[in-house]
């Protein structure tokens, strides 16, 4: 169960992150990344990994956003 809820907060994220690619839409990541890491505590919780790793992608790719966009040095 708490699997896909992490799935489902990954995929959420996943999508906004898309968005935040977007010009201008780079101070969004600072809501994105900390939805993920919420997102990966409850898939460490599961016994299945999919959510956790899919919620740690979405934490690269903002992570990476940022630095490009030099919202985090």
């Amino acid at each position: 169960m708490f699997n896909i809820v992490s799935l489902i907060i990954g995929l959420v994220a996943l999508v906004f992150a898309l968005i935040a690619f977007l010009p201008l839409l780079g101070w969004a990541n600072w809501l994105i990344i900390p939805l993920a890491i919420i997102g990966a505590v409850i898939g460490m919780i599961s016994r299945g990994t999919a959510g956790r790793n899919l919620n740690l992608f979405v934490i690269l790719v903002g992570l990476v956003r940022l630095m490009l966009g030099g919202g985090f040095l």
